[in-house]
Formats: structure tokens, sequence, C-alpha cells
């Protein structure tokens, strides 16, 4: 079977733990204000629930999210997900502009993580990626990322296992 080579291939047979990444289309900074950094927030949190998706670390910027979140039993849905969360939040950041029609996303990529060091590399990736870009000092003060909400639920031992893993190795789509 010929892949298109302008798109990410989705492979989503097998239910497991995901990290997903998504940006603007030509990583414009669409999402720039605090009213709809909270659009995007609430809408990947709210839509990843309905959809079965249980969140584990998440981050949200002005062009791009990551995510990673353990599927339901079945992990195809995921499309059906992310459909809906670019299409019901182009259409209000397009209101809000008053830009109607503009192409807000896009594509998105998944990978099943099948490692253990994987998944905490990438949990205190996503954990710390707005410290990362260069958004804030510390993320737990950046409220549209789950670094705060791991600060305060996590165990200690948990917390300080995932803080302590290196992300400099991981291959990650992340030139936003």
């Amino acid at each position: 079977m010929d892949q298109w080579p302008h798109a990410p291939v989705h492979i989503l047979n097998k239910a497991g733990t995901f990290m997903v990444t998504s940006g603007t289309y030509n990583k414009e900074q669409l999402f720039y204000s605090p009213e709809k950094l909270q659009l995007l927030h609430d809408t990947l949190l709210l839509f990843s629930s309905d959809f079965g998706w249980k969140l584990q670390a998440w981050a949200v910027m002005s062009n791009h999210y990551h995510f990673i979140a353990i599927s339901p039993d079945e992990p195809a849905n995921l499309n059906k997900l992310i459909k809906k969360l670019h299409m019901v939040t182009a259409k209000q950041i397009n209101n809000m502009d008053n830009a109607q029609g503009r192409k807000v996303w896009f594509q998105y990529w998944e990978s099943l993580i099948t490692f253990e060091k994987s998944y905490l590399a990438r949990l205190n990736y996503v954990h710390h990626n707005p410290a990362r870009h260069c958004i804030v000092r510390d993320s737990r003060e950046y409220p549209w990322c789950s670094a705060a909400w791991f600060e305060k639920s996590a165990d200690e031992a948990f917390r300080k296992t995932v803080n302590g893993f290196k992300t400099d190795s991981l291959s990650v789509k992340d030139d936003f």
C-alpha cells in the first residue's frame, strides 16, 4: 500500500498509552491570549474524557499542544477525538478573531509508548514543555499544562522519578 507523503500514518489498532502532538497551520500563534489558551485547554480535557482517553500529561501552547493519555479499549476513536477538538476550537477561535473559514490546524502525530522508561521521559517532557519553549521559567506556573496538577496529585516518589528522567534523546515532533 502506498502511503501519502504529506500526512502522518495513524496506526491505532492496539490499546495503550499514546503521546499526541498537533500544531496550528503554518505554526501560527493563533492561541495567543489567556482566553484562547483556556478554550483549547478546556476543550482538550473535556473531549479526552468524553472519548474515554485518560490524560496523564498535557501542555497547550499558542501554536501546538502535546498530551499523553491511556486509550480506551478501541483507540481508533482518537481520530474522532482530534477531529472534533480541531473542528470545535477552529470554529470558536475563528469567531473570536472574525476570521471565518481560516485554516487553524495542520496535522497531528501520535505514537504508542511501549517502554516504561519512554513513558516516564515523555511525561517529564510534556509536563515541562512550556518551560522548554521559554514561555515560563517553571511550568508549574503555566495554567494550561499539567505540571502543577502533577505536582499536587502525584505521589512524591513517582514525581521525583518522572522529573529525574532525561528528555534530550527523545524523538518528539516539537519544532514549534
